[in-house]
């Protein structure tokens, strides 16, 4: 990155649309179109893949397959696969939310209309059989559904006998991907880049653990014996019990780490970079016994350091990778940042919590690093001014230079704070760019429901103050 560049942070499922959530369609184009109207250069997206029971994409079935509501019904129908009745009674009740629940009753079987009218299935058999980690997807989620949705460890069959199921999975995800690709082609054509995010973890019940139990830490009974999380933080006083299955660094050595440069070729080829999320546990990681009920009883442990970074830096030295070291930051890990090369995050909002020095203020970023007003895990700017104690948002206030009177109005001023920060990347949620409050955040930590929902329409895009961030990129030189 050899410019000053800015970025929105906005996940897929946010976009507006007519199909209950955000997806490779019409508005993504547009999107594009927008963002370089208003002169950012970036679009920062979250995970892509299949999500949990509460819509998280953090602890997926495959750290490879797509998130089948991302596939856009539009383009079905244009290719003669759904029938204009069923593009009709697929659109939304409400442009605000993402409605997961009609998403999870009617979507699916939708898509399956539409595979069953392929005709020729020879460029989906060929799109499989050159990503063999999304064809054995395919066949974990067809055997999932054989089994009554049961995790794979209870299964009673892994024969394949829903042919239709299985056929249906593989025309999704090649779907998916063709549709990505398109929207990935436009995005560069305008000279926007997108940074992808990775997951540190996967499900216990994925298909990653399933193909190779061995690269887990993984009991006899096939469920984990220790799991991931994090000790009591900013974010939550128990700590966060995330209860993914940790990694068997071990074996995972002995092949130089080849899931791991797979699933960062995928990312690579989908994305102009990405984001490693929990970038801390490379140096080392909170593992917490699989019986317990928080994340408070746990323990170090040592993790793989610059071995996996050099392993998934091998072909991508002209890629960005961002290290996500948030968190319970040691020296131990800042030094492993600044060895790996990768840009570190700097968070505009951690910067007030209390009256030190803090590395996040802007005038104490450095060039290689990516200055963000919040991430997805974040209240807006405006939710942490309203909700933060008066001391936390008094230097919050003078820090930005406000002049006074009703705070509710420095949120451009805490946004230009970051815009003119010596990192050269700055990204905003488009929450912030739209300046809403903490009912639009995307997610709370260690809250299992009601998060991943939030969505904007187009009329609030355009209502923004776009001469405003144009001039920020003006006089920043972003």
């Amino acid at each position: 990155m050899k410019r000053r560049q800015s970025g929105m942070l906005m996940h897929i499922s946010s976009l507006y649309g007519d199909y209950s959530i955000g997806n490779f369609g019409k508005p993504a184009f547009e999107f594009i179109d927008f963002l370089k109207d208003v002169g950012f250069s970036v679009w920062q997206v979250l995970p892509f893949t299949v999500t949990d029971s509460y819509n998280s994409p953090y602890k997926s079935y495959s750290a490879f397959g797509g998130n089948p509501f991302f596939v856009d019904p539009e383009t079905l129908f244009a290719q003669g696969l759904l029938t204009r009745a069923e593009l009709d009674g697929a659109r939304q009740k409400t442009p605000y939310a993402a409605e997961y629940d009609r998403l999870h009753a009617e979507r699916f079987a939708l898509l399956a209309k539409a595979s069953a009218r392929v005709k020729d299935r020879a460029e989906i058999d060929a799109f499989l059989a050159s990503h063999p980690h999304i064809d054995s997807f395919c066949r974990f989620m067809t055997l999932r559904a054989q089994n009554g949705e049961a995790p794979w460890q209870a299964w009673t069959t892994q024969e394949i006998m829903d042919v239709e199921t299985l056929q249906t999975w593989q025309f999704i995800q090649y779907a998916f991907f063709t549709q990505w690709a398109k929207v990935k082609a436009y995005a560069n054509g305008k000279g926007i880049r997108i940074i992808g995010d990775l997951p540190f973890y996967v499900s216990d019940d994925s298909c990653d653990v399933w193909e190779d139990p061995g690269l887990f830490d993984i009991g006899p009974d096939g469920r984990p014996t220790s799991v991931a999380g994090v000790p009591p933080d900013y974010f939550a006083a128990d700590g966060q019990l995330w209860g993914n299955p940790l990694y068997n660094w071990e074996a995972m050595a002995k092949d130089d780490y080849a899931w791991w440069r797979a699933r960062m070729d995928h990312a690579l080829t989908l994305f102009d970079g990405v984001r490693i999320d929990h970038f801390r546990a490379v140096e080392a990681y909170w593992a917490v016994d699989a019986a317990e009920t928080t994340a408070r009883n746990g323990q170090w442990r040592k993790g793989p350091g610059m071995a996996l970074v050099n392993a998934i830096k091998k072909g991508h030295e002209d890629k960005l990778i961002i290290a996500e070291d948030l968190g319970d930051i040691t020296d131990e890990v800042r030094a492993l940042v600044e060895e790996s090369g990768f840009p570190g995050m700097r968070v505009f909002q951690f910067a007030f919590l209390d009256d030190g020095d803090s590395l996040h203020l802007p005038h104490n970023h450095i060039p290689n690093c990516i200055c963000y007003s919040g991430t997805h895990d974040n209240n807006t700017l405006f939710g942490f001014l309203w909700e933060s104690d008066e001391a936390v948002r008094r230097r919050a206030l003078d820090y930005c230079g406000f002049p006074g009177g009703d705070w509710g109005g420095a949120t451009p001023l805490l946004l230009r704070a970051v815009f003119a920060s010596p990192a050269k990347l700055a990204i905003i949620p488009v929450q912030d760019f739209l300046m809403y409050g903490s009912d639009t955040r995307i997610n709370t930590p260690g809250v299992a429901e009601g998060n991943w929902r939030y969505r904007i329409t187009k009329e609030q895009l355009l209502r923004a103050d776009l001469p405003y961030f144009r001039a920020l990129h003006r006089i920043y030189k972003r």
